[in-house]
């Protein structure tokens, strides 16, 4: 990584630039036996084309507001590097009624009615499957953003030192999430080329530095399992070993 990056999205340009093939997130849930790899190219993609829905087919501004209601997921980690393009500011878990859109997984989509703003809504299926019947009131994530272009550029630069992120009533800018996620790489040992396997919700800055801030600004990948209490101990074990695992978060 770059000593010159300056927010989340400059971290992920920084690492295409190095490396494009190599793992960024390996997403497990083990409640279906989905396992999802995607490498920093492929996972640039997705945030690229998550950028140009939100810029454009969304209308989102820099400084806007994004109740994000997801899990600790794979489309949730594109969801926050989309935003961090974008200049919009990602609140996960965030008061929907608050905020100027929302993007909700199917088990939040009553209370993300409450936003009077643009509501996504993603059915969080295998292979970024889109649902059977869209939600009433809600663009389907997945039918939406394939059409997308495949490179994003910004209207207007993103301010490193606007809010970027809100957590709990605190707001941290682009820069001040890249100087945390470094920290947090140091503190865990992280550098090229370790995978951090993580089993936090995406619920707090624990979850979100070890689930792929901190694996991304150390030039690593994250291992981001969900339902990880379904695994047991000797499965714990194999996928450490299977995925090369070389830290844990859980």
């Amino acid at each position: 990584m770059n000593a010159t990056d300056r927010t989340p999205a400059d971290l992920l340009r920084s690492a295409l630039a190095a490396d494009p093939g190599r793992p960024l997130v390996t997403f497990y849930d083990d409640a279906t036996g989905e396992r999802v790899e995607l490498s920093v190219a492929t996972f640039a993609n997705w945030v690229a084309k998550t950028a140009n829905l939100l810029q454009g087919d969304l209308a989102a501004e820099p400084g806007d507001r994004l109740a994000l209601l997801l899990p600790a997921h794979w489309q949730t980690a594109v969801w926050l590097l989309a935003c961090s393009a974008t200049g919009v500011v990602a609140e996960p878990g965030g008061d929907p009624a608050a905020a100027d859109l929302v993007v909700s997984g199917p088990e939040a989509l009553d209370a993300a009615r409450a936003c009077s703003g643009e509501r996504v809504a993603l059915a969080l299926r295998p292979l970024g499957g889109r649902f059977p019947q869209p939600p009433e009131g809600f663009v389907d994530y997945a039918v939406e953003v394939p059409g997308q272009g495949d490179q994003f550029a910004p209207y207007a630069p993103v301010d490193p030192d606007a809010p970027a992120l809100a957590l709990g009533g605190v707001e941290l800018t682009g820069a001040q999430v890249v100087e945390r996620a470094r920290t947090d790489a140091d503190a865990r040992g992280l550098g090229a080329g370790s995978r951090l396997l993580s089993g936090l919700p995406y619920d707090g800055w624990d979850g979100l530095s070890a689930g792929l801030f901190a694996p991304l600004a150390a030039g690593g990948s994250v291992v981001l399992c969900r339902h990880l209490d379904q695994l047991g101990v000797d499965g714990l074990a194999k996928r450490r070993e299977d995925e090369r695992v070389t830290a844990v978060a859980m």
